[in-house]
């Protein structure tokens, strides 16, 4: 499907109302001529499997598997690319990949990627030419600040997160984007894990449903979970795992890993419980989802948005 039929279809979906549809619990609604707020939730390499309602046994995602009860699976609906920049070009872009203009993990000698061309036209910049305010929050990868394929040049109003898929590998990076803005985070580094980057971009997605509550938003969440490196908060969270499952081989970095105060050289740190860290990993993926329906319901908002 090519851009120009996304957008009727999005323009056609937006302006007209619809007698009855099913809202966030279920329920048949009357639908008003308000805008529906939408909310688009990818997690990077995240496999059906790994979700309850999908069949996993080991832990339970209650929160993602009320979404699909309470509105639909779809069984059918697939990545754009096997790998992080097409696919995330193919979303963008509602162009498959032998047409959307990144095709490849193609990388920049600065930090960033290849930037998608500045003539392509976006989901965001459909939606904000009627009215919506955009947001997307987590790893971007299509162009890094300043070029055509700055978030901001490709119709988004705020973003915050990785620009670059490469510093994604780490969950405790040394900075992280705000606009045009480098938000260093002080405790980050070679041997210091202070800021987990996903908990930051976590508080700052809600932040923007709390102050685009009153107008039509659209709000891309990207969540870098649960794509290696393999590592968690050592919270509660974790604890609820740890020791419940038998661990494979751990995983043990030959370059370094945090705590290391000569490397970190290679993409991934050591992890001697890989089973647990993943469950964990998926499991905060999983309370994130529930913040945001929460906050939707706190705020009044859920019978009028669209969370996919």
């Amino acid at each position: 499907m090519n851009i120009f039929k996304i957008k009727l279809l999005l323009i056609l979906a937006i302006q007209t109302p619809i007698s009855s549809c099913s809202g966030a619990n279920g329920t048949n609604q009357r639908s008003s001529d308000k805008q529906p707020n939408i909310i688009y939730i990818l997690a990077d390499d995240l496999g059906y499997g790994d979700i309850s309602s999908y069949g996993q046994k080991k832990y339970q995602t209650p929160n993602i598997d009320n979404l699909a009860s309470e509105g639909m699976k779809f069984t059918q609906h697939y990545s754009g690319s096997t790998v992080c920049a097409p696919s995330r070009s193919v979303l963008m872009t509602g162009q498959h990949t032998g047409h959307t203009p990144i095709r490849g993990n193609k990388e920049l000698k600065t930090e960033g990627q290849l930037p998608i061309d500045e003539e392509v036209e976006t989901v965001a910049e459909v939606l904000k030419s009627v009215g919506y305010s955009t947001g997307a929050f987590g790893k971007w990868g299509l162009g890094y600040i300043d070029t055509e394929g700055d978030p901001l040049n490709q119709g988004f109003d705020e973003f915050y997160g990785y620009n670059c898929q490469r510093v994604a590998h780490k969950y405790y990076p040394t900075h992280l984007w705000h606009n045009k803005e480098k938000i260093v985070l002080e405790g980050n580094g070679l041997q210091d894990t202070l800021h987990y980057a996903q908990d930051l971009i976590q508080n700052q997605a809600v932040k923007f449903i709390e102050e685009n509550k009153n107008i039509p938003f659209f709000l891309y969440i990207p969540y870098i979970i649960p794509h290696a490196e393999l590592i968690v908060p050592n919270d509660s969270v974790f604890a609820k795992f740890d020791g419940m499952y038998e661990e494979v081989s751990p995983y043990v970095n030959p370059k370094g890993d945090y705590g290391n105060p000569k490397v970190n050289l290679a993409k991934y740190c050591s992890q001697d419980k890989p089973r647990a860290t993943f469950a964990a990993m998926v499991t905060r993926l999983d309370n994130y989802v529930g913040e945001i329906t929460t906050k939707l319901k706190e705020l009044g908002l859920e019978e009028n948005t669209i969370i996919m």
